[in-house]
């Protein structure tokens, strides 16, 4: 990579989305190249240092997103699943790398990226860290080598402000596990118990989604069996692991062909 990859924020004024701006703008392999909030939102029209509280740093808050994605090289989204949609199109349009970090998409959504990922590099993950990433590859393994004597669960917490669960990496966790046992988690997963549920359903894969406070992201994959439990774990203690990851992510999308990646293809796992 002989230049700096323009990188353009969506979302700029939540909590990931100043993460961002602060990790690209700390980067020396990217430039910051443009930042979007939705049309009449208090941010448009001011130079992004200043509307983060801090000194001015060239880039002006735009609603425009065509127009700011025409002269990147990238977009990170961390938004919503229909403002998402909506950036992949432009996305395409400007054949711009698109790493989607949203969550609580369905099915049917994603399914609408594939126009996009035709003419554009498109990596979505529900978790952008290595760590999670390897917890991932870990719960697919050991789902493979233990039979349904071991119940599964998968427990997650996050902050009171998380609006979706499970939450995106429980899912990715959940997938994991069902892809190791060789079945579709649609088929097995089991969330939301609430009242005379009745017994546990073999082979079920479980969900719980804690939410308080402050918590940045812990997850946990329990495995339990009569006699002996395994649990696996990750516990996110900085956002701006996320921030990172999707950085890393919009720099390895550079040379790529269209279509649609994950974080276990940028990290080479």
């Amino acid at each position: 990579m002989t230049h700096k990859p323009g990188i353009v924020i969506t979302g700029a004024s939540g909590r990931m989305g100043q993460m961002l701006i602060k990790t690209v703008l700390e980067s020396d392999k990217a430039t910051l190249a443009g930042v979007v909030e939705r049309e009449g939102h208090d941010w448009v029209g001011q130079d992004v240092g200043d509307a983060m509280g801090g000194t001015p740093v060239g880039v002006t808050v735009t609603a425009d997103a065509l127009a700011a994605f025409s002269k990147a090289q990238a977009v990170i989204d961390f938004t919503a699943p229909e403002a998402t949609l909506a950036f992949s199109k432009l996305a395409a349009q400007a054949r711009a790398v698109h790493v989607i970090g949203t969550t609580g998409m369905t099915d049917a959504q994603i399914a609408q990226l594939e126009p996009a990922s035709r003419h554009a590099v498109i990596v979505r993950a529900g978790n952008m860290s290595l760590g999670v990433n390897l917890l991932v590859q870990l719960t697919k393994k050991v789902a493979a080598a233990l039979d349904e004597d071991f119940d599964i669960e998968v427990i997650e917490a996050h902050h009171h402000h998380k609006v979706d669960a499970p939450s995106g990496t429980a899912l990715m966790l959940g997938e994991a596990a069902a892809e190791g046992r060789g079945v579709k988690l649609a088929d097995v997963r089991d969330s939301g118990r609430d009242g005379i549920t009745g017994a546990r359903k073999r082979g079920d894969i479980g969900f719980t989604a804690i939410r308080g406070g402050d918590i940045v992201g812990e997850h946990d994959v329990l495995f339990a069996a009569a006699g002996e439990r395994i649990v696996l774990r990750h516990l996110a203690t900085d956002r701006a692991i996320f921030a990172r990851g999707a950085l890393k992510a919009a720099l390895w999308g550079q040379d790529k062909g269209p279509g649609q990646y994950d974080m276990v293809d940028v990290l080479g796992l």
